[in-house]
């Protein structure tokens, strides 16, 4: 059943949509994996990396409820569930415990490089598709950047 009609053709939906679901699978990851570090992270810098972490979340929550909105109204379902991050995320696991604060950084650091890796893919699929779709992802992916400059500094 196709509720909401697009008018992009049916390869640039495909191609969209497969963008806007990728995204919309890092950024959850993203805020529960930042929410993961934040909740356990300690050390000398833990206050900085703590609430820095939470502009992290802010950002990937934010952005996921873009990129699920965009999907929708083009017409594509966005799928957010538990099994389907887990499934399709770049972001590498989590270790348990405690995490000291410089461990903390490079976590986050190498979770934002693989997003943003991933969210350059995208920006490039969806030039010719739907530049609206992809102004979307070049704004997020200006944000990640920045946040990954930001913990980058924290270790330099």
């Amino acid at each position: 059943m196709a509720v909401v009609k697009s008018s992009l053709s049916d390869a640039d939906l495909k191609v969209v949509g497969e963008a806007l679901q990728g995204a919309l699978v890092d950024l959850v990851d993203l805020s529960l994996v930042a929410k993961q570090v934040h909740w356990n992270v300690v050390g000398p810098r833990f206050r900085s990396i703590h609430l820095q972490l939470d502009d992290v979340v802010s950002t990937a929550r934010t952005h996921s409820d873009v990129m699920a909105e965009r999907a929708s109204a083009i017409g594509v379902n966005p799928d957010g569930r538990a099994a389907t991050v887990a499934a399709g995320s770049a972001i590498a696991d989590v270790p348990t415990g405690w995490i000291q604060d410089a461990d903390a950084v490079r976590i986050m650091v190498d979770a934002l490089v693989a997003v943003i890796e991933r969210m350059r893919e995208r920006v490039a699929a969806t030039d010719e598709p739907d530049p609206i779709s992809q102004d979307l992802l070049i704004a997020l992916t200006g944000e990640l950047e920045k946040h990954a400059w930001m913990f980058q500094a924290e270790n330099a």
